[in-house]
Order: C-alpha cells, then structure tokens, then sequence
C-alpha cells in the first residue's frame, strides 16, 4: 500500500468518519483512481472507523508542514 497526495486528495471530502467499506463505496462513486480502492481494500481493520485520512496515512502532510513564515528568517 503506498499514498501520494494525489492519491489521498481523492478522499478529503470523504464522509469522514467512516468505516473500511464506507470508504471504499466513496471513492468508486467519486472516481477515484483504481490505486486508492486497492490501497483501501489492503487495510487490515474491517471493523475500525476511520476518523480522518490520517489514521490511514499516519505521515499525511498537513498544511503546516507547507507553511513558510518569512519573519523567522
């Protein structure tokens, strides 16, 4: 299973929080790329509700950690 931020952008508007499944329904309905319904079927937890996209990708970038404040340099 691997995730770019392409691939995790097809599921921000995802019916957060939802389940294995709800995902998966999600992103065929919402055309996703074929990589991201494989990368959801890979997860382990069938049961687990998702609250966010990071509890999937743990290393999601935030914005935070694409914002550049010039007064500290």
């Amino acid at each position: 299973m691997y995730w770019t931020l392409e691939l995790a952008s097809y599921l921000e508007d995802a019916p957060w929080p939802a389940t294995k499944e709800e995902l998966i329904d999600y992103a065929m309905r919402a055309g996703a790329p074929l990589e991201v319904v494989e990368n959801l079927q890979q997860l382990e937890d069938e049961e687990e509700v998702f609250e966010s996209i990071e509890d999937i990708w743990p290393d999601y970038p935030t914005k935070e950690d694409f914002f550049f404040n010039e007064d500290e340099y």
